[in-house]
């Protein structure tokens, strides 16, 4: 089983799969971004793309390491990736469930105004790579991948794993008391 944790840059994926992980018995945090960063790493400037996602190499890499995985690992997988292409997430997603492997999928949704606080809050001033694609993000979840949201304006990160977990019908194991508490 896949948990897709998609969702604006800021909007607390990673922070989210993070703490999932460590709440399941047996869990596997997957990043796709390694992968692009390994395409970006090996081609030439001139024949880099914009966006990773946009190398048809780095999302087939992906499904084919997520088919292995899930083939062979017997517990969940939590993907914290942000994907607006429709096209892409038919082609990565659709694939994946096509082939008979279970994907949840999820957007963890806040509003602009969230976003740049988190954002603010690691740093990212100005015009980073993650504010320059709030308002793509936001239009393709309101238009383009729009089902399973979570709205995390006023959640903590336990409360979005919680939600994630009940919705997936999987059990988490006990949290620490600090944790609880914790906002993105």
């Amino acid at each position: 089983m896949i948990i897709w944790i998609n969702g604006a840059f800021g909007s607390g994926k990673t922070t989210a799969a993070k703490q999932l992980q460590q709440r399941l018995t047996n869990a596997y945090l997957y990043d796709p971004e390694q992968a692009g960063f390994f395409i970006r790493d090996n081609l030439p400037n001139n024949m880099q793309l914009p966006d990773f996602q946009q190398h048809p190499e780095w999302r087939a890499f992906n499904v084919e390491m997520l088919k292995k995985i899930t083939r062979s690992y017997d517990g969940v997988v939590v993907v914290p990736m942000t994907i607006v292409d429709r096209t892409y997430y038919d082609e990565m997603i659709g694939t994946l469930r096509h082939d008979g492997i279970r994907v949840d999928h999820y957007i963890l949704h806040a509003n602009k105004n969230t976003l740049n606080k988190r954002l603010n809050r690691r740093f990212e001033w100005f015009n980073s790579w993650g504010k320059a694609q709030i308002d793509r993000c936001l239009r393709a979840f309101q238009h383009d991948i729009t089902h399973d949201k979570i709205e995390t304006d006023h959640l903590t990160v336990e409360q979005v794993v919680e939600e994630i977990a009940k919705r997936s019908g999987l059990t988490l194991k006990a949290t620490k008391r600090r944790s609880v508490l914790r906002s993105f």
